[in-house]
């Protein structure tokens, strides 16, 4: 096991000395930036040590204008208005009730139990309602103030946005290697990775790993009792679950089977483990693990309340909608703990997983990055940030840094509907979430519902294609047709 890997983290700034580093930030117009927290001499000493890298980061690009044109970004709102559908700016409020009327009838088909959908325009909301129950057995209703295990969208409303704050800081380079920030990859097919194809997902990385099957004895089916107990104490103390423990050096392991995972480099392949290293470069450059800095950076500051990792820590577990009724890991109906099994063995707080939120919060992170990083006269990101992590950068792929986007191609299906506009960005989650923001028009669309509710093999909300008709009815409503 690599316990030397997470005491290791602290001193990654030590070890960035890839020429990317000896870069100068150009002011407002380049996506190559120099880690400002090294300096000159430091990099001059390791480079006399041999410490410098051979191979050299991708040249500095300039930002790309968003497909708008003039105006992205620059109109700055908050939000706001009576969630009543009476507002002004819907032009055809028969789409609105449209849009009721599918949802009630997709929860009457059994494709989620219970659901928030929200949407806005330049700030004001025009669409709000909650629809179902925390189950089908219809006993707690969906509230305002429930939580949704938001899933993937945590990778755009934590990690990346943790990610965008480093890197205008200078304390991120999107070109420089792992290495650079984490000692314990060097010497793995892992090192040569740049942050910037982790944020494409196109790192070569696998999909996926299991790592909960390995805790399983084979024998009896049930969770290893040298791993697990249902009482914390010095030796076990990583909370999976209620009353369900884990190893705290067992993390060690999981980060062993990532480093020796194989790669597919130069594809484009969807992966949580992109996110998993992101979450350790944002730590170590920031000094501080990644709950605490998202908190203190946006979620207080924006007033954001129900916007967190562990809701359970805050006795807030009933507030929670329950996700998966949990028969191959945990063996209970999880709630209020985080639904994804490598995110519950890491105590809830993951990169690509672990948030919980409401519509209403995640609408003001969605607006703050519609304003360019503005929200309430509060700068957050420079508006070039924003564009430059929210607009097309892959020529293998859709994606932006972070951030999900419609196809390129109209009618190619994708995560969006084809009435959202090409500066489009935002993300989908697991559990049945997703939100979106369109900077071209001003909308905001955030859908969070329970679909893994009481499990996950439930594909309905993807062959019914709920979140896309859902969205297609507030631009009709909006009178984008």
């Amino acid at each position: 096991m690599r316990k030397v890997f997470f005491c290791l983290a602290a001193l990654a700034l030590l070890f960035a000395v890839d020429p990317a580093h000896a870069q100068s930030r150009k002011a407002k117009g380049k996506a190559g930036r120099s880690a400002g927290a090294h300096k000159a001499k430091s990099a001059k000493a390791a480079k006399k040590k041999g410490k410098a890298s051979k191979k050299t980061a991708a040249p500095a690009r300039s930002y790309e204008p968003p497909a708008s044109g003039v105006g992205a970004f620059d109109k700055v709102s908050v939000i706001h208005g009576d969630r009543s559908g009476t507002s002004a700016l819907v032009k055809n409020p028969q789409a609105l009730v449209n849009l009721d009327n599918f949802i009630r009838s997709c929860i009457s088909q059994g494709a989620f139990p219970g659901c928030q959908v929200f949407a806005a325009k330049d700030g004001e909301i025009i669409y709000q309602k909650n629809f179902g129950y925390f189950s089908y057995d219809r006993m707690q209703p969906v509230t305002d103030s429930s939580l949704f295990d938001i899933a993937s969208v945590t990778k755009v409303a934590a990690t990346t946005l943790a990610i965008m704050k480093l890197y205008e800081e200078d304390k991120i380079n999107i070109d420089a290697y792992l290495r650079n920030y984490l000692p314990f990859v060097k010497g793995t097919s892992k090192e040569y990775i740049t942050i910037k194809d982790l944020l494409l997902h196109q790192a070569g990385l696998k999909a996926f790993i299991p790592f909960y099957k390995k805790t399983i004895d084979p024998l009896t089916g049930s969770p290893r009792t040298d791993l697990f107990h249902t009482y914390p104490d010095k030796t076990f103390s990583v909370p999976v679950a209620a009353n369900f423990y884990m190893r705290n050096d067992y993390e060690d392991s999981i980060w062993e089977d990532i480093l020796t995972s194989p790669m597919d480099r130069g594809r484009y392949v969807y992966s949580d483990l992109d996110f998993y290293f992101l979450q350790k470069v944002a730590e170590a450059v920031s000094g501080t693990t990644l709950e605490p800095y998202v908190q203190t950076n946006f979620y207080k500051p924006l007033n954001l309340k129900y916007t967190m990792y562990n809701p359970w820590k805050r006795n807030l577990t009933r507030q929670c909608v329950p996700t998966e009724n949990d028969k191959y890991f945990r063996f209970q109906h999880i709630q209020g703990y985080v639904h994804d099994p490598g995110t519950s063995m890491l105590g809830g707080v993951a990169g690509h997983a672990g948030i919980f939120s409401n519509v209403r919060d995640l609408s003001v992170i969605m607006q703050m990055l519609l304003n360019g990083g503005v929200y309430k006269g509060q700068r957050y990101l420079q508006k070039e940030t924003v564009q430059l992590f929210t607009g097309y950068r892959s020529t293998i792929s859709r994606r932006a840094y972070g951030f999900d986007k419609p196809e390129k191609a109209r009618g190619d299906g994708g995560p969006a509907s084809d009435d959202c506009t090409k500066t489009t960005f935002g993300h989908q989650g697991f559990t049945g979430t997703c939100a979106w923001a369109d900077p071209e028009t001003g909308i905001i669309f955030i859908f969070l519902s329970n679909r893994i509710n009481p499990s996950a093999d439930n594909q309905l909300i993807n062959s019914l294609k709920v979140r896309v008709k859902a969205q297609s009815y507030i631009y009709e409503a909006l009178g984008y047709e």
